[in-house]
């Protein structure tokens, strides 16, 4: 099957999804450009038609309301758009992390190219870390995304990187609006990079209230039961509380670390329940750093046994079809419901 991802690079070990080229630290941006594949531009064009006329012939008719975007290297397209459309270029994507890492101690650690220029991105090394009880670190990063396609605004978002199993969650902090920790641009409106920043607030603030929600995550005890109640809110997409549970499907699900072989027949029944038996298996020791003490028998452990298995497990096309979902599409839904979910545990 053809790969979704059209050209990346990174520095540092290769990233888990184990492509792309590798490039030396702190390259320029001009490197970083041409390596990631990210040095052509978005052109565009009218749209027109072919009509006939009252004789049979063939007629070429404009289509003023839309336009259609091209590559300008290739030429092939990418999406047609209304006239109003703001297209980002993929060196703005770039271009943004110019002061950041010439000026502030960011750096580059991944860009690239999806779906044949349809959706770029860049990801940059913040400088923070934070380690949790048993030399559990987390590192932290801003993304930079975007699509011409329709699947996504301009987005620039505080991520972490949990090192032992490089597991991405994006940062949201509690308490505070449902937008914090991301800007979203829609393409309606003029990307402006340094309005982006300031909105941002590219600060310590979002990464130490983040950290403390995992450290508090860290210390939350939970029961396999407890275990056998989130993953079926996650993946069923309730909010009952344990109480309120189907007793038969925590039941279930508890057993799994005791009885892995799948019931068949029970699976038939249970939605989502192939998916459930192995974030239950990964929590119970299975999964990268399940037996460090932040993460065993934890509400952390639970939430990082879900980002595992959607960054690393979960059932995809590719691997850059994983990237994608893990990143900007389902499996990044999922992995915020997860974060959500986890929450309840401290609230």
């Amino acid at each position: 099957m053809a790969h979704q991802l059209e050209q990346m690079a990174y520095v540092g070990e290769t990233p888990w999804h184990g492509l792309g080229n590798q490039l030396t630290q702190h390259q320029p941006i001009e490197v970083w450009a041409q390596q990631a594949g990210m040095n052509w531009r978005i052109e565009s064009a009218n749209v027109s038609y072919m009509a006939k006329n009252e004789r049979g012939q063939s007629i070429l008719m404009p289509y003023e309301e839309q336009r259609v975007l091209y590559r300008s290297d290739t030429h092939a397209p990418l999406s047609v758009v209304s006239q109003r459309y703001q297209e980002v270029q993929p060196i703005e994507i770039l271009e943004f992390y110019r002061d950041l890492t010439e000026q502030s101690g960011f750096e580059l650690e991944t860009a690239g190219v999806l779906k044949g220029g349809k959706k770029f991105w860049a990801l940059a090394k913040t400088g923070q870390s934070t380690a949790l009880k048993g030399k559990d670190v987390s590192n932290g990063y801003i993304l930079l995304a975007t699509a011409c396609d329709g699947t996504l605004a301009t987005t620039a978002q505080f991520t972490s990187i949990r090192v032992v199993c490089n597991n991405t969650l994006a940062i949201a902090l509690k308490g505070q609006n449902s937008s914090a920790g991301v800007v979203k641009v829609p393409h309606s409106t003029r990307f402006d990079a340094d309005k982006v920043k300031q909105q941002l607030g590219i600060s310590v603030r979002a990464w130490d209230e983040h950290m403390y929600e995992m450290k508090q995550l860290s210390q939350r005890k939970v029961t396999q039961q407890d275990a056998a109640a989130y993953f079926n809110a996650v993946f069923n997409n309730t909010n009952l509380s344990i109480a309120d549970q189907d007793e038969s499907i925590i039941q279930y699900y508890r057993n799994v670390a005791q009885n892995p072989q799948p019931n068949l027949n029970k699976e038939k029944t249970e939605p989502n329940a192939r998916a459930m038996s192995k974030v239950m298996e990964m929590f119970n020791g299975q999964g990268r750093g399940a037996s460090l003490s932040s993460a065993k028998d934890t509400a952390y452990g639970l939430l990082c046994s879900m980002t595992e298995f959607i960054d690393h497990e979960r059932r995809a096309m590719s691997t850059d079809h994983r990237l994608d979902s893990a990143w900007f599409g389902a499996g990044a839904n999922i992995k915020q419901r997860s974060l959500e979910q986890a929450l309840q545990f401290i609230t």
